[in-house]
């Protein structure tokens, strides 16, 4: 019963999908030029994506190898592994393919008035949150129906993880560096250097910026999303056997191992209900106003979490699950709404501290960049207290199994809220589209209402997969330790193994940090040289009587960026292994706290320094402390330059390293078992 009733969800969750694709593909394309401009840019990110799949693929065939011969796991596993890697490359490819289609619809429909550009753009973002959590539960029901049956099964479901987060950190680091090399080499050399507008068709990198927001921002997001959705669901099927008789409360939390395994695939199935419902309730009025804007996404997603609250109660209830567990389910839905109100809070521009960035851009970058960086370290306190609290509150309520499923509780809305975060790279090229095709000045207007909006629904589906991947990182951590038998053996944080660990997983976001941070450095550096021998070299750029060569950018983003996410995505992948062989299942333990600690710290302040600095340029844009042109505004721009590889390359690639390291401990926690460490 329980797996027709998350089948029913996932046909349910397509077929929203299909209608929302419909809706947004019979919408008017626009004028001609505005067709060519879209076609470009969908060309340019459907030949990235091909080029980058390809290379995934024969890394995805090689592990599937390895796997299948190591006897601790078998054929099972790799498989389980090579399907989780199609599920997560499927979402990502649907939900871009129509954001890449939506983009010149929406700057058509907003020629019509806000509202309806709002809903072109939003409802396009649905097909790739509403993609997400269909694929997801669709494919693990599937996995559930083969083999729950089989005695593996906990062993082979977390391959199912491993294949997803696989994915899911190349196609988000390829896809980081892509985007914000464009969008800085475009920034430095058009605004900055040039003084020409934003999306400026003059600017040879404007098509390639345009490209970066859907591989990177849709297709990347909507990987890394995929990949704490089903994780979440796989670490507390892997910690149901203590659901049955926890052993720190003494009480049965399940009334058996099979209900323990299912109650989050029927939690998962009810948010899929709540985030339809919410859906359907997002509009505006037709005031420029950000206030306005944001409380209709807040209704959405508040009206989503009450009712996924709702029909968690019913799904407890009825499978006789102690009502602790719905408690501590209540603790991450609660969790994920205040995590995303402090990330509004820290990077709308209708609060102070973005405000304030704005503010100290009147002196120069060098105050800009100041106080944008201390708004994001300072930001890493509401979300760090609330994942604390969330995790002490679940743990004294269901025990480890109460982790999870808290975990589980707070994705349950994923479907609405990745359609608000998908939904940004539609306005955002919409906004491109418009001012590169010439259209009225009322209407960039709005276009830059509905792309300022975007820049905040961004930012806050950021925060939100932070700590969603904050909460997936430690049930995982809890699952892995059951694995290995760590909690049995009882080891003490003082030992020299467990010290070791500790202090490599710290290291390890830095290193990360800094491998992704240079890659989008040397290929903006390749960027800004491109666009600077244009501008010399093409005569009648600047008089609009010459075309830039926009390809050129776009292959040069295309090659560097697919070259460059090799190394940090290799580094993350082996580092648990070597951890694991040379250290010991003890000391990798160590490993994956430090690196989960560190990593929501850098995660937290890399997005939300982003985030504000890009929304202290936005505040300018509308006239504040002298407008387009200003002191402040130049400012305000480098700033951007700075945060732009932090929110959207380095900071979002963190939630899915400490995802992908545990997931892979996890899967790899046999072997473990059965060696103990070269040193």
């Amino acid at each position: 019963m329980e797996l027709v009733i998350s089948l029913l969800a996932g046909v349910l969750g397509v077929a929203i999908a299909g209608f929302m694709a419909w809706f947004v593909l019979k919408q008017p394309q626009g004028s001609p030029k505005v067709r060519e401009i879209s076609n470009a840019i969908k060309e340019g990110a459907t030949a990235f994506l091909g080029r980058e799949y390809r290379i995934l693929a024969i890394f995805v065939v090689a592990v599937t190898l390895i796997l299948g011969f190591i006897p601790q796991l078998g054929w099972f596993v790799a498989l389980s592994f090579v399907f989780g890697a199609f599920c997560s490359g499927l979402a990502g490819y649907i939900g871009m393919s129509i954001a890449i289609r939506a983009n010149s619809r929406t700057a058509a429909s907003v020629q019509h008035g806000l509202n309806h550009g709002l809903k072109v753009s939003f409802r396009a973002g649905a097909v790739m949150g509403m993609s997400v959590v269909s694929i997801g539960i669709l494919g693990l029901t599937f996995l559930y129906f083969i083999f729950s049956g089989n005695a593996d099964f906990a062993q082979i479901i977390p391959g199912f993880g491993f294949g997803a987060s696989s994915v899911a950190i190349f196609a988000r680091i390829g896809g980081g560096i892509f985007t914000k090399a464009a969008d800085t080499g475009a920034d430095i050399v058009g605004k900055v250097e040039e003084n020409i507008p934003e999306d400026d068709p003059r600017n040879a990198a404007v098509i390639a910026d345009c490209v970066g927001d859907n591989v990177g921002d849709v297709a990347g997001m909507g990987a890394d999303l995929f990949e704490s959705y089903v994780s979440s669901i796989i670490a507390t099927t892997a910690l149901a056997t203590i659901a049955v008789m926890s052993p720190v409360l003494g009480r049965e939390l399940v009334p058996s191992e099979t209900v323990g395994w299912f109650l989050p695939l029927i939690i998962a199935a009810g948010g899929i209900l709540a985030s339809v419902i919410g859906i359907f309730m997002i509009r505006v009025g037709e005031k420029l106003e950000m206030t306005a804007l944001l409380n209709a996404l807040r209704r959405g997603t508040f009206a989503t979490s009450i009712i996924a609250a709702l029909l968690a109660y019913v799904a407890v209830v009825a499978l006789g699950v102690d009502i602790r567990v719905f408690f501590a389910i209540l603790v991450g839905l609660v969790t994920g709404l205040l995590i995303g109100e402090s990330t509004n809070f820290f990077t709308s521009y209708v609060y102070q501290p973005t405000k304030n960035i704005a503010k100290a851009s009147q002196t120069g970058a060098g105050t800009n960049i100041i106080a944008g960086f201390g708004n994001g370290l300072l930001s890493t306190l509401p979300p760090i207290i609330f994942i604390t609290i969330a995790v002490v509150v679940a743990y004294q309520l269901a025990d480890v199994y109460g982790v999870a499923i808290a975990g589980v509780g707070m994705l349950s809305t994923l479907g609405i809220q990745d359609a608000t975060d998908a939904y940004g790279p539609v306005a955002d090229n919409a906004g491109g589209i418009v001012e590169m095709s010439g259209l009225p000045a009322e209407i960039r207007n709005r276009t830059d209402a509905l792309d300022s909006l975007g820049n905040t629904t961004a930012a806050t589906g950021k925060g939100f997969a932070i700590g969603a991947a904050g909460l997936t990182s430690l049930a995982l951590l809890f699952a892995y330790s059951q694995a290995v038998g760590i909690t049995e053996i009882g080891v003490s944080l003082l030992e020299p193994e467990v010290l070791a660990g500790l202090l490599l997983g710290a290291l390890l976001p830095a290193v990360f940090c800094a491998l992704t941070m240079s890659a989008v450095g040397k290929t903006s550096y390749s960027i800004v040289n491109e666009v600077r021998r244009q501008f010399k070299e093409i005569p009648g750029i600047m008089q609009g009587t010459a075309k830039p060569e926009y390809a050129k950018c776009v292959d040069i983003c295309t090659k560097d960026s697919l070259k460059a996410m090799i190394l940090p995505g290799l580094v993350t992948i082996l580092s648990p292994v070597l951890v694991g062989f040379i250290l010991g299942p003890v000391a990798l333990g160590g490993f994956l706290g430090g690196a989960i600690a560190t990593g929501l710290v850098l995660a937290i302040t890399f997005a939300n320094a982003g985030g504000s600095w890009d929304n202290a340029k936005k505040y300018i844009e509308t006239g504040a402390y002298g407008g387009k042109g200003s002191i402040a505004h130049k400012a305000s721009v480098v700033g951007d330059t700075v945060g732009d590889p932090m929110k959207d390359t380095s900071g979002p690639s963190l939630n899915i390293m400490i995802k992908l390291i545990t997931i892979i401990s996890l899967v790899l926690a046999p072997v473990f078992a059965s060696f103990n460490g070269i040193i």
